[in-house]
């Protein structure tokens, strides 16, 4: 079981993980050992709540495929055990911001007063810049 949250948890049987070989140098090493990880985890048929699995995709971007797959790669050390933690590391950390509900945006104005003081400022401005300019010769 992999845990997100105090509500949110993961059945190992859901994701699937697949050694591959990293890129990269490495020298011959890289050439024969399959180091790199690639965790799957199919979003539309998890357990996760909708409104989770809705931000999770808006979230995850290109790494979201088109049938609700998440696919994350971890090629970053020279061992298995240490891509494969990196990789749900990411998972966990992504899984987290999507639990997280996005604060209700409330719209807001500008008290009358501070809209008296912006265009007193620019009325201010004005005059000043109005002064600057040079007269014509009534000659």
């Amino acid at each position: 079981m992999l845990r997100i949250t105090n509500r949110i948890q993961i059945n190992e049987s859901e994701l699937e993980e697949r050694f591959v070989r990293a890129g990269g140098p490495g020298g011959q090493n890289v050439n024969k050992v399959a180091t790199a990880v690639e965790l799957r985890f199919d979003v539309a048929g998890s357990s996760l709540p909708r409104d989770v699995r809705l931000r999770l995709a808006r979230l995850a971007g290109r790494r979201m495929t088109k049938e609700g797959v998440l696919v994350i790669r971890a090629e970053r050390f020279r061992t298995q055990e240490r891509n494969r933690a990196d990789a749900r590391h990411r998972l966990t950390k992504l899984l987290r911001q999507a639990s997280v509900a996005p604060k209700p945006w409330i719209a807001t104005k500008p008290p009358r007063a501070a809209h008296e003081r912006r265009l007193k400022a620019k009325a201010h401005r004005g005059r000043l810049k109005g002064l600057r300019q040079t007269k014509p010769d009534s000659d």
